[in-house]
């Protein structure tokens, strides 16, 4: 019997845990995002930043399908109304995005983030025509903030910060970044200043959205995207290249 429990015992030794589950899938991101320390040695935070963001590539794959939903259906606003042509707009950024993805098809180059682009577009896209609502458009992204702010929120609280996750992972710690006071303190404002950015969001574009105003909705979630991304991206960086100056030389 006991013999049969040491090996049980072993075996759940072996097992994996759910915060490794999660900190290897958030070690994964980063590391596809361009965030690995390990291939990141040597090079400067600008450019760490610029590779998180997808280059040329990815900024405009990220942020023209919205714009031109929004320039579009702004064009075309009827004064009798106050409503731009939905299915025009709607049409034509769903194209511009499925647009991103065949080229990248054709140039036999990574799909994801130019097929992330088409399936948000698509989504918001079914959410606004199904109902006839342009500012319904929104209602991906504001559950989008929702759920991540959520999760930063409730992982810095819980002192399982999902940014130490992903860290402790990249750098082959694993958790034991949890027994270091001054990691903890670091990760946990950061998971924080994450949470008050995807919050901010929420904040200041609902209102307008239940003002609908979908001109200023649109301006302001492509204002509070990549312009607040990247310094927070910048922010996060420098924070754990300082916890971990190793990986610096």
């Amino acid at each position: 019997m006991d013999g049969a429990s040491g090996t049980d015992d072993a075996a759940a030794e072996d097992q994996p845990t759910a915060s490794a589950l999660l900190g290897a899938a958030l070690g994964n991101a980063a590391r596809r995002a361009g965030m690995d320390p390990a291939t990141a040695k040597g090079k400067s935070t600008g450019h760490v930043v610029w590779s998180a963001m997808g280059g040329w590539r990815g900024v405009i794959e990220s942020v023209v399908p919205g714009l031109v939903f929004i320039v579009v259906y702004t064009l075309t606003i009827d004064p009798a109304t106050q409503d731009g042509n939905l299915w025009l707009s709607l049409g034509l950024s769903v194209g511009v995005a499925a647009l991103f993805t065949v080229a990248r098809l054709i140039a036999r180059q990574p799909v994801n983030a130019a097929l992330g682009g088409l399936i948000a577009a698509g989504v918001a896209a079914a959410f606004a025509a199904f109902t006839g609502e342009a500012s319904n458009n929104f209602i991906p992204g504001f559950i989008t903030n929702t759920v991540y702010g959520a999760a930063f929120l409730v992982s810095a609280v819980t002192g399982w910060s999902l940014i130490g996750l992903a860290a402790g992972f990249l750098m082959g710690e694993g958790v034991a970044w949890r027994r270091d006071k001054r990691k903890r303190r670091v990760f946990f404002w950061l998971a924080i200043a994450w949470a008050a950015l995807f919050a901010a969001r929420l904040i200041v574009q609902l209102p307008l959205y239940f003002a609908d105003d979908v001109a200023a909705l649109g301006t302001l979630k492509l204002v509070m995207g990549l312009p607040l991304f990247a310094p927070l991206i910048a922010v996060t960086w420098l924070a754990v290249r300082a916890l971990y100056p190793a990986t610096a030389k």
